[in-house]
């Protein structure tokens, strides 16, 4: 990188963080559902706001557009052609090869859909990853458009990045995701030191984010749909017989959503 950059989570609602990459006088936003916060956090710390990255429409990811927009007219807000982000106004390219520059970095797009059908993230080698609602710190985004199948290989595609990829999620849903993964792969020893820190963090009111890669696959059950032993709690609790890792995957989804 040529810049000296931070990252800094800036809460948002009960439980979102709109995450702010910045120099010394430069930021960017990804998923501002909210203006009043991030708009506190730009005029403390004396920053433009060059861009905006936005991972999906839903409300609390988009929320704070408008606002922004005003305060900053010449900002330049990245994300998929559609109709339910009209203020997007640097369309990204909806294949796997696109990269787009903000804050004179190259972030590469991915296409992950599963949370909605047109749900992208962006990742940057050194920043890490921003992935808005496909992974969580132990859990996954529930599936409002798309399909078992398609969050599945979406979660397998982030898996690939290196072990050392920082992850931002949009949610600080961590200790409670925790509980159910604790249910799906009880014998799994780094989640239960995981989730001893986790509570700790809480208890503190720290955020537990970012997480990396290489601990979402150590302790995130989501991506460990190949563990014998959260195949067999899936299994049980549903009373079906997976035969493959995207079985698991999908009963372990619906398992967590009644959970």
């Amino acid at each position: 990188m040529s810049l000296m950059l931070s990252v800094s989570a800036i809460p948002a609602f009960t439980d979102n963080y709109i995450w702010c990459v910045h120099s010394a006088q430069q930021a960017l936003l990804v998923d501002p559902g909210e203006a009043a916060p991030a708009l506190a956090f730009l005029q403390k710390q004396q920053l433009h706001l060059t861009d905006i990255l936005i991972t999906h429409h839903h409300a609390d990811h988009i929320g704070g557009l408008k606002a922004l927009i005003t305060a900053y007219p010449d900002v330049t807000i990245h994300g998929l052609q559609s109709q339910h982000v009209p203020l997007v106004n640097h369309y990204v390219s909806p294949d796997n090869a696109c990269t787009i520059k903000a804050l004179e970095l190259d972030f590469e797009v991915m296409l992950l859909p599963g949370h909605t059908v047109d749900h992208i993230a962006f990742y940057h080698p050194q920043v890490g990853l921003f992935c808005g609602d496909t992974l969580f710190s132990g859990g996954c985004g529930r599936l409002f458009e798309g399909t078992p199948a398609q969050m599945f290989a979406s979660l397998n595609q982030l898996a690939t990045l290196p072990d050392d990829t920082k992850v931002y999620c949009t949610h600080e849903y961590t200790q409670a995701n925790l509980r159910f993964a604790l249910a799906a792969e009880p014998d799994n020893q780094a989640l239960k030191d995981y989730s001893v820190w986790v509570d700790a963090q809480r208890l503190s009111n720290k955020p537990t984010l970012p997480s990396s890669i290489g601990l979402e696959r150590a302790i995130n059950p989501f991506l460990r749909c190949d563990s014998e032993q959260v195949r067999s709690q899936v299994e049980q609790y549903q009373g079906i017989k997976a035969n493959s890792p995207e079985d698991v995957f999908a009963g372990l989804r619906g398992w967590k959503d009644h959970f």
